[in-house]
């Protein structure tokens, strides 16, 4: 027996059988839905870019933390990008392994490692930074680039109150 509200719209309800992909309405009327759903969609489709090059998102992030703010020692990293410190040290091995960090231990404090970015690094970082750029046009297709630039300035005030956010 179809339900009433299947036989006016001529669709099948839960009971029946699959009925169309949608999404509920009361997910929609959710912010953090919206942005989560986006997010994850977003992560996915890089993770997929950067893994074509045998990288990950925090292999780019290390890059680019110290392209922007210089060498670090390694548990600086850590604390810096909220990353566990045992992943820190398999990232720094990789990116060293592949020549686009250098890794010395202090000369002072032998226990203190620090990483810069090489040259490689860099342009490494140039191309990943071109294909997250590239993920974004793509993910904000919808948006008119005034509207993107709205976007952009929300969700970088949001992150700015983030807890724990510098």
């Amino acid at each position: 027996m179809i339900s009433e509200s299947a036989a006016s719209t001529g669709t099948a309800g839960p009971a029946d059988g699959p009925t169309e992909r949608s999404t509920p309405p009361t997910l929609l009327d959710l912010t953090t839905y919206l942005l989560s759903r986006t997010g994850k969609t977003a992560r996915g489709l890089l993770a997929e870019r950067l893994s074509q090059r045998g990288l990950r998102l925090w292999d780019m992030a290390v890059l680019a933390a110290l392209a922007d703010f210089g060498p670090h020692a390694q548990r600086d990293l850590v604390r810096r990008l909220g990353v566990d410190a045992s992943d820190m040290a398999k990232v720094a091995d990789q990116l060293a392994g592949a020549g686009y960090v250098e890794r010395m231990r202090d000369t002072a404090d032998r226990r203190r490692v620090s990483v810069s970015i090489t040259e490689a690094g860099r342009t490494a970082l140039a191309e990943l930074d071109a294909e997250a750029r590239a993920v974004q046009d793509e993910i904000l297709t919808p948006l008119e680039p005034a509207e993107r630039h709205v976007l952009h300035d929300l969700l970088r005030r949001v992150h700015e109150g983030l807890p724990g956010t510098p």
